[in-house]
């Protein structure tokens, strides 16, 4: 139902991290009267231990549109939403190849993502890679794909402001709020309970993302193939010959975040240290809790010993990025939960089975990214029902990707 002259119907959006945060500002400057309902505390979940990665560079065209829009309001984020600080770093995202078939697999990507509105990405053979970025081993890859626009965000700064600017237009918060019960009229909840009481509901909007696994049967929900994994980040110091100096420390500080052919990723966390990742086998965990998140197993603390999947994932970088093989040392292991599906895509959909209920999870990592496009659709499905289309930039696109119950035929890049 959406809402009305001279009515504010009552919206409760479940969660605030970055997705929820973003979705009760938008629905609350729409017409909405939000309540904010969260287990622990403002980005207590996956939002606060992401590498906060922000790309275009997708291999779905709704994708890549949909980050261009994300791309676009993140820059325009402190008009939008307000604060002073802008939370995009637009350092560029440059995945690199060593595979033949996958290089040219990327240069086919290139070419949609320009005709889907990406104009500024390129496809740089291992000559102008070198010459742009010289720190890159000539000899270990074929070339690289690189979008200047793309970078990384400072999350906190997002879903600290969201939620400010959603109270400043009359929403309300509610902090260790888990949500115990639904309670329904036939296909629709009227009310969420929690330890702090009762609240009446015209839409509820489920942004739990990674701890939907759990709670979907908790509460009724249709359930969605989302299996929560752990996932690692490590942090090494800065040192050697490369990237030292002024010269050194200009090129560090502008370094993309880079994928290597392995899949291991980079990127500057701060001026004297780099954040790294690899993505690695891991059994779902649907009922994990949120201490859970930052139990470190001994395979990936970089205490136990050199052998550890840290050290392995710096290795591997260092076999296309020579100078971080230089570095002093890792200083600290952080983990946390991608909520995964089996395209890699989102649910950005109403429940089947639940009419005023809509459901913004599982982004199997990629929720940061995805927190603007996330909180327009979320209004545009509160507003239109059940679109299957949405005007995004200059671009009408199918919401059809996104859609509970899509066949999972195709998987979209992932790091």
């Amino acid at each position: 139902m959406p809402p009305t002259a001279g009515a504010r119907p009552r919206a409760l959006v479940i969660g605030a991290g970055i997705t929820g945060a973003l979705v009760a500002w938008r629905l609350q400057r729409a017409g909405w009267q939000v309540t904010i309902l969260e287990a622990a505390y403002v980005g207590a979940g996956s939002s606060s231990r992401t590498a906060a990665g922000i790309r275009q560079q997708f291999s779905t065209p709704e994708t890549v549109v949909g980050m261009r829009f994300s791309v676009d309001f993140y820059r325009r984020f402190c008009e939008e939403v307000g604060g002073t600080d802008v939370p995009i770093v637009q350092n560029g995202y440059l995945f690199l190849h060593a595979d033949e078939e996958a290089w040219q697999g990327a240069r086919a990507r290139v070419a949609m993502q320009r005709h889907f509105g990406l104009a500024e990405v390129e496809d740089l053979d291992v000559s102008a890679l070198v010459q742009r970025f010289s720190w890159v081993d000539r000899h270990a890859v074929l070339g690289g794909t690189f979008c200047p626009s793309d970078g990384f965000l400072h999350p906190e700064t997002v879903y600290n402001e969201a939620i400010a600017a959603a109270r400043r237009l009359g929403a309300t918060l509610h902090v260790a709020s888990p949500v115990t019960r639904t309670e329904h009229v036939g296909d629709r909840i009227v009310a969420l309970h929690t330890p702090q009481g009762r609240f009446e509901a015209d839409l509820v909007v489920d942004c739990t993302n990674a701890f939907d696994a759990a709670l979907q049967g908790q509460l009724g929900f249709t359930p969605l193939p989302i299996a929560p994994l752990k996932r690692y980040l490590w942090f090494v110091q800065r040192d050697g010959s490369v990237f030292s100096g002024e010269l050194g420390t200009r090129a560090f500080a502008s370094m993309p975040l880079v994928i290597a052919p392995s899949g291991a990723y980079c990127r500057p966390e701060n001026a004297e240290s780099l954040l790294c990742g690899w993505a690695h086998e891991a059994r779902p965990e649907p009922g994990f809790g949120y201490d859970d998140q930052d139990r470190v197993e001994p395979e990936f603390f970089h205490k136990t010993g050199t052998d550890t999947v840290g050290y392995q994932t710096w290795a591997t970088l260092a076999e296309v990025i020579p100078g971080i093989g230089e570095f002093a040392g890792i200083t600290a292991t952080t983990c946390g939960y991608y909520a995964t599906t089996p395209d890699h895509n989102p649910f950005l959909d109403r429940d089947p089975a639940i009419q005023n209920l809509i459901r913004a999870v599982g982004f199997s990592g990629h929720g940061a990214m995805f927190g603007p496009f996330s909180a327009l659709v979320v209004e545009a499905l509160a507003r239109e029902g059940r679109p299957d289309h949405l005007a995004v930039l200059d671009r009408d696109i199918p919401l059809t990707a996104f859609r509970i119950g899509r066949a999972f035929g195709h998987e979209s890049m992932v790091i």
